[in-house]
């Protein structure tokens, strides 16, 4: 038995998310085999074959992958898993990135079977667990699927060591454009402060914060702890701070070192983004805030003047 998981990758630096995504393989058992599909990747692909646990690395290098468009990568997995010169994959993983839910539903589909979608937990080589209802629930699920099709939260397992290993290095074919989509442009928001899903330390703000000038509060706290910025999607939907700091179920799913909640209430779409935190340190004046269920140290107090002592103790 064989396992395919699809790295997560720039074109010139292996994601995070891969390596919890081949730590999640590894409890499947098999072989694992790395997918680098992208365009002048040969970085990506050296540092592939360092991971811990993977045994050989396969390489798509072609500008139809530059930007892992689902169109085109979708039919090259399909192909590594049924067509010329199948492999005997009896299961396939990428991580439950926005990458990674645009092209592997394609994937399933193509091949006919389910998706099993960000799982948690793995039971055996069938039978996994996934949250549902916004993380109030884990559900077990088992699949007779002749090849299983997955997305793997990376906040549910360990990360593998990056280094360490010596796999083989296989280059594919170049693959083909589809021709029925086409990368426009992005925008990559940039900051000196750590990457959001990355971080070890992040400090959040909600709808108490009242305004986005606020939020230069946070900030200060945040850099003397070298710390991410994130907020609730009550403070984005009221336009305090940009989408691409959001938390929760349909924002970025975090789990930090440490969290620090400040004017959030603990919505259940927010709780589902970060309930697995090691740590989670909520400020709020509402002593009834959901929030405080899951916090591990709790301040009711007005953020205003909290936050800015907080500064003050850290220098």
């Amino acid at each position: 038995m064989a396992i395919l998981v699809i790295a997560e990758h720039n074109n010139s630096a292996l994601a995070a998310a891969t390596l919890n995504t081949v730590a999640a393989a590894q409890q499947i058992g098999g072989d694992v085999h790395l997918l680098v599909a992208g365009a002048n990747c040969g970085a990506v692909a050296e540092a592939a074959a360092q991971v811990a646990g993977v045994a050989k690395v396969l390489v798509a290098d072609s500008a139809a992958f530059a930007h892992q468009l689902p169109e085109n990568l979708a039919p090259l997995v399909v192909h590594l898993v049924q067509g010329q010169g199948a492999r005997g994959y009896s299961h396939v993983l990428a991580p439950a990135t926005t990458n990674g839910k645009n092209y592997l539903p394609r994937v399933a589909a193509l091949l006919d079977v389910e998706q099993i979608s960000e799982i948690v937990k793995v039971i055996d080589a069938d039978t996994f667990q996934r949250p549902i209802y916004a993380g109030n629930a884990i559900a077990t699920v088992q699949s007779s699927a002749a090849v299983k099709v997955i997305t793997v939260r990376g906040t549910g397992f360990g990360p593998v060591a990056a280094e360490g290993g010596a796999a083989a290095i296989e280059a594919l074919a170049a693959g083909s454009d589809a021709g029925i989509s086409a990368f426009v442009g992005e925008e990559l928001a940039k900051s000196e402060r750590p990457e959001l899903t990355a971080a070890k330390i992040i400090v959040s703000g909600g709808r108490g914060m009242q305004n986005g000038d606020n939020f230069a509060l946070l900030y200060s706290v945040a850099d003397k702890l070298g710390a991410a910025v994130g907020a609730s999607r009550a403070a984005v939907d009221a336009g305090f701070v940009p989408n691409d700091m959001q938390v929760g179920q349909t924002g970025k799913i975090v789990a930090p070192q440490l969290y620090i909640a400040v004017g959030i209430s603990g919505a259940i779409q927010h709780l589902a983004g970060m309930k697995d935190s090691k740590v989670i340190v909520a400020i709020n004046k509402d002593e009834e805030a959901p929030i405080f269920q899951v916090a591990d140290y709790a301040l009711m107090g007005d953020l205003f003047e909290a936050v800015p002592e907080l500064g003050l103790l850290l220098g």
